[in-house]
């Protein structure tokens, strides 16, 4: 006796692709909708249980409702001369409307109740000269900006006459000269500037040479002036005893 036909609505219907790199996960999405008034039970089975991790596996769908399936592929070395076995496989059934115990639905369930649907894993691996030429697309467009501007400045030298061209080479030359002139300038004030510094020092230390000179001199000659006061002194004192 022959099946009943699919009841879910699947998206895609024939085939899940997984895009590579396959360095690492790789998740494509199923999508299952239910349009009809009843429940459906539904289960997710592969060919290659240990290269996918499907979330959920198994479940019910209300009616009128839909559900994604997440298929996430494990990483693994991409052969490309390997075509893929893979394949998954959508099993569902209606819920009888008593239903307490999913299990034992698909245990109960007579083969002619179940409807199935199968779908083919396919790898897309990025194609080597999609990269070169993706390369060479990058390399192409960057020329042609370095070309253009090239070729902008080279018609705004050949816009400006040859007389322009000399004042402009003037202009600079005068710039160089005063640049020039400003550095003279700055070195000779500071070499003023430092002979200036030189002259004061050389002149303040006479001067303080002369200081102490006259000091000593004046402390000298109060000494004397003592002497001569206190001989005085006792002289007269001695005179005045006898």
């Amino acid at each position: 006796m022959a099946r009943p036909e699919q009841v879910l609505l699947l998206e895609p219907q024939h085939e899940l692709r997984f895009r590579g790199p396959f360095t690492d996960v790789v998740t494509t999405t199923l999508k299952l909708a239910n349009p009809t008034d009843r429940n459906v039970c539904f289960k997710v089975k592969t060919t290659a249980p240990r290269r996918y991790c499907v979330r959920p596996n198994s479940g019910v769908i209300d009616a009128g409702t839909s559900i994604n399936v997440s298929v996430m592929l494990q990483p693994f070395d991409y052969d490309p001369n390997e075509k893929s076995k893979h394949k998954f496989m959508v099993q569902s059934l209606l819920a009888p409307p008593d239903m307490t115990d999913t299990e034992g639905v698909w245990k109960d369930a007579k083969p002619e109740d179940l409807m199935d649907s199968k779908l083919r894993c396919v790898f897309d691996m990025p194609a080597e000269n999609e990269k070169t030429h993706e390369m060479e697309s990058n390399k192409i467009s960057s020329l042609s900006k370095s070309e253009s501007s090239t070729l902008s400045m080279k018609s705004m030298a050949s816009s400006m006459d040859d007389g322009e061209v000399k004042k402009i080479m003037e202009e600079c030359k005068r710039l160089q000269t005063e640049v020039q002139r400003l550095r003279e300038e700055n070195k000779q004030i500071r070499e003023d500037d430092g002979l200036r510094k030189r002259k004061s020092t050389v002149m303040s230390a006479p001067h303080s040479s002369l200081v102490m000179r006259v000091k000593e001199e004046g402390l000298s000659s109060r000494v004397i002036a003592l002497i001569v006061l206190f001989f005085v002194v006792g002289v007269i004192v001695g005179k005045l005893a006898l």
